[in-house]
């Protein structure tokens, strides 16, 4: 008679057995992270559906920050990183072209320049004044008391700073004195104050950003402002027009010499700098310049992957080479 504790023993055995046999069958992949910011995580997961479809032994992982964050991931948190995409092509020389450790090699020595985008104001029918609001009048209704406005934190992501530049253009291009402050920088505690001299203006942000009452919300992402502008959080966001495009939202297109869209304008845009004031940025520029919005993509030099990261890298561009719905726009 076969005992119930030996009869136990060889069933766990054929499972354990069966279950290394499905093992061996299976091929492994390779694991292949990706970091962009988070206004090109639409167009990437349809990228990452159609690579994989032509590399299945390539296992994509993407994960979605601000740009800044994004380039944070390979030169402060030391993390692999396989690919890095942001929205501001020159993050990646100012954060990446150095040292890895002392006297060793940069993090990179390249980049990639593949889409532009532009900033619009993005909203919903239920927005306070989505009535009334047009292209002329925008930003008297961002300068109402009762209208909620929101950015992401430039501190982290580059739409939040280029938010902050495109209402110091504003202000200039339609002879407002005082718009600045009125839209977003008499809301934080301390305020925000633009500086002017020889033709710059300045804007220096504190060590912490924080607002000061329910005028201005600011998240890490531009892109978490999205469920903001559905629940009725807040009624404009500062967002890209792929974005909202992608998302469906209503927007007002903003005029070219302050929505960061044109290459022929980018004298204009650099007249005005934001600051930003975390410590850790002083040793690799902390001075943000105004300038036409332009994608990059890059690998870090210690990518753990760097083979199938290249392939990745041709296959994003190759991609970007047609104007799609929801996308950046593609550049030469």
């Amino acid at each position: 008679m076969i005992r119930p504790a030996v009869t136990l023993a060889f069933i766990a055995l054929a499972i354990l057995a069966a279950a290394a046999g499905c093992t061996d069958t299976e091929p492994e992949r390779t694991v292949l992270t990706v970091i962009p910011a988070g206004s090109l995580l639409h167009p990437l997961e349809e990228i990452e559906a159609a690579f994989e479809n032509q590399h299945p032994d390539i296992d994509v992982r993407i994960e979605g920050h601000g740009s800044i964050q994004a380039v944070r991931q390979v030169t402060d948190l030391r993390r692999d990183i396989d690919v890095v995409a942001v929205a501001d092509a020159s993050l990646i020389p100012d954060m990446m072209y150095i040292p890895m450790t002392e006297g060793g090699e940069n993090y990179t020595d390249w980049y990639a320049p593949f889409a532009g985008n532009e900033i619009v104001i993005a909203y919903t029918d239920r927005s306070t004044g989505a009535e009334e609001i047009t292209s002329e009048n925008w930003y008297r209704v961002l300068a109402r008391p009762d209208v909620r406005v929101g950015f992401s934190n430039p501190m982290l992501d580059a739409c939040g700073y280029r938010a902050l530049m495109v209402t110091a253009l504003a202000e200039e291009h339609y002879g407002e004195p005082g718009l600045f402050e009125t839209i977003i920088g008499n809301a934080f505690d301390p305020p925000l104050t633009p500086t002017h001299a020889d033709g710059i203006t300045t804007i220096t942000l504190p060590e912490r950003i924080r607002p000061a009452d329910e005028k201005v919300v600011i998240r890490d992402g531009s892109i978490y402002l999205l469920s903001l502008l559905d629940a009725g959080g807040i009624d404009y966001a500062f967002e890209y027009r792929s974005v909202a495009e992608e998302h469906g939202l209503r927007w007002i297109d903003l005029p070219p010499e302050i929505n960061l869209g044109s290459a022929e304008l980018a004298d204009d845009y650099q007249k005005v700098h934001v600051t930003l004031g975390f410590q850790r940025f002083r040793s690799i520029g902390s001075e943000r310049i105004g300038q036409p919005i332009v994608y990059a993509i890059t690998m870090p030099r210690n990518a753990p992957y760097p083979d199938e990261a290249r392939m990745f890298v041709d296959f994003v561009l190759t991609a970007f080479h047609e104007r799609r719905a929801g996308w950046p726009t593609p550049i030469e």
